[in-house]
């Protein structure tokens, strides 16, 4: 869909309260930045403030922009502007003549979402919008069954045959293969969070019914017979407003993707809480690692009970990192590590920042 996108010389802003003191500029930030193809919302954020996560602050956004944003495209001004004592970003056009570059309202003729420029890198998260997945109940147990393939082949590999215990009519024609994974348990109440289902490949079906076959269009890796399809999700959210949650969140890291011991920058994890914590994409929460409890050089070792110091200290708690929340499920959520001073791990704290 395509239509007319009119960006005035100044983009009304609703007010919402925000104390100066809440917003913290970085120190080298410009006045203005033109955005240009490549860029991302965390970036552009990230030139102005020191915390990205703040965004809806600086431009004034309510409930509703936040859901619903002004997206902004390649060519769009991004202008600070502190003239109220508070900081506020607002959105120019920029047009340019000769040598003169004039500041006025524009036109332009876009494919509307698809041009905007994105939260995150597209790149790093596409893969993980259809997948992984979090089955909270028994879903699989009940999911299209691939019965078998080729004679004699065991290893199907892209351009099999397979054939599918039943689809019916009128089902998706794009199916993702599965297979159970590893449940996850929440390491404070040991309750069961649900498990992840291991992404193998894709299925185009040819023919419905009962069986039903396909040809398998890609594979990430071995798919065998009683492997299990799940209908490929349309046109997965990718652009999303970065910010902190409305209510206090804390969690653990359950797990990081790709099976390393730690993780860094742009790396994927699951956490232990999802959309019945509140939780929403583009919500970022800080990671923290937990002081670890060490001797206390002055405690008496050979008087204890005259010793008037504890035997141990316990550190303080330590911001390592941001991440932000790009796929939920009710009790499991997927995001991105933003920011990492020092390598992070299972367990380490997820919170509202």
């Amino acid at each position: 869909m395509y239509r007319h996108i009119i960006t005035p010389l100044l983009l009304c802003c609703l007010i919402l309260p925000a104390m100066a003191d809440e917003v913290k500029l970085q120190d080298n930030h410009p006045d203005r930045y033109v955005v240009v193809k490549g860029d991302t919302l965390w970036g552009i954020s990230g030139r102005f403030l020191k915390d990205p996560w703040q965004w809806p602050k600086v431009w004034k956004m309510n409930q509703d922009q936040i859901k619903n944003p002004h997206w902004i495209y390649p060519g769009d001004v991004v202008v600070l502007d502190t003239s109220s004592g508070s900081p506020e970003l607002r959105l120019l056009h920029e047009t340019i003549a000769g040598d003169t570059i004039t500041l006025e309202p524009g036109i332009r003729t876009e494919q509307l979402e698809a041009a905007a420029i994105p939260t995150i890198s597209p790149n790093i998260i596409t893969p993980f919008l259809s997948q992984p997945l979090i089955i909270e109940s028994n879903e699989l147990k009940d999911a299209p069954n691939i019965i078998a393939g080729p004679e004699n082949r065991v290893v199907l590999s892209p351009g099999a045959r397979v054939y599918i215990d039943k689809i019916a009519e009128g089902e998706s024609i794009l199916w993702n293969i599965y297979r159970p994974g590893k449940t996850y348990i929440d390491p404070e109440t040991k309750a069961i969070l649900g498990t992840e289902a291991i992404y193998l490949g894709d299925a185009r079906i040819i023919k419905y019914g009962e069986p039903a076959s396909g040809t398998i269009i890609s594979a990430k890796e071995e798919i065998f017979a009683n492997d299990k399809l799940v209908a490929a999700p349309d046109n997965p959210q990718t652009n999303f407003i970065p910010r902190a949650p409305d209510t206090s969140v804390k969690g653990r890291i359950l797990s990081i993707y790709g099976g390393v011991a730690e993780a860094g920058k742009n790396t994927i994890i699951a956490i232990s809480r999802g959309e019945t914590d509140g939780l929403e994409k583009g919500h970022v929460l800080a990671i923290n690692r937990t002081g670890r409890v060490i001797k206390n050089p002055k405690y008496d070792k050979k008087n204890k009970e005259a010793s008037a110091e504890p035997e141990n200290i316990k550190l303080p708690s330590e911001r390592i990192g941001l991440a932000m929340i790009f796929r939920t499920f009710d009790k499991v959520s997927y995001a991105l590590i933003m920011q990492a001073a020092e390598p992070i791990n299972v367990l380490d704290i997820v919170e509202t920042p």
